[in-house]
């Protein structure tokens, strides 16, 4: 089954990390797309999230194209760093960390549906991803802390969950969902893996989520939705 509109460009966004990168291999061993392009702070034009010019420019880039935007796919995202990591109680939030991590997490995946949702075709199918985590969840959080990352996820599956309505008025087959990609072994969750608990690697990640793009129909847009395609609570 043709999936996809032949002759279409997947965009991966945070090429350079360890889903992304995974990501623009599996999409471009699967055959459905003309070319897969790859964006980060080091791609030609960038893309920064924290500079909404960077993703203007990079949008305008897709432009010139000759084929139709198929799949924007995006992988960022931040849980620590710089000295901050996930707080265990409320002493330990900071004013600075949180609001990167919602300038990263919430703020930049909102600014790249600004730009790129418009540029998916009005007719045939079309897919705008963006990786979440089920620790996002609020109806799933039983255990507390990591206040910064847990809120700015929440927000972030709000953003595309509110997205996905407005873009289903104007492109009805296409579809705008949040992703949890479950514990893979990239930069991002490697200080926090815990004994005993299921660590997949990029290529099985990347595999899976893929296969879970293909499935999904225009009903599901606006969902947030785990590795293996099941439904997360929000």
């Amino acid at each position: 089954m043709q999936l996809y509109p032949k002759a279409g460009t997947a965009v991966v966004i945070g090429g350079t990390g360890g889903i992304g990168a995974a990501m623009i291999e599996a999409l471009a061993q699967s055959g459905a797309f003309t070319e897969v392009i790859s964006f980060s702070r080091n791609s030609e034009p960038a893309i920064d999230l924290l500079d909404e010019q960077s993703i203007v420019h990079a949008a305008n880039s897709m432009k010139t194209r000759q084929t139709d935007l198929r799949l924007v796919f995006d992988a960022t995202g931040v849980l620590h760093g710089n000295g901050f990591g996930p707080e265990k109680s409320l002493g330990a939030i900071s004013a600075e960390h949180m609001t990167h991590a919602f300038a990263v997490n919430a703020v930049g995946p909102a600014l790249l549906m600004k730009h790129f949702l418009p540029l998916l075709p009005r007719h045939g199918r079309s897919v705008f991803a963006t990786l979440s985590a089920k620790v996002g969840s609020i109806g799933d959080n039983a255990l507390g802390g990591w206040y910064s990352y847990r809120a700015s996820k929440a927000a972030l599956n709000q953003l595309v969950h509110t997205a996905a309505i407005e873009l289903a008025r104007q492109k009805p087959e296409a579809i705008c969902v949040a992703l949890h990609p479950g514990t893979v072994d990239t930069g991002l969750s490697s200080d926090f893996v815990k004994s005993g608990l299921t660590v997949r690697q990029p290529g099985e990640a990347a595999a899976q989520l893929t296969d879970v793009l293909d499935r999904l129909t225009p009903a599901q847009t606006g969902g947030f939705y785990d590795y293996q395609g099941n439904s997360l609570p929000w």
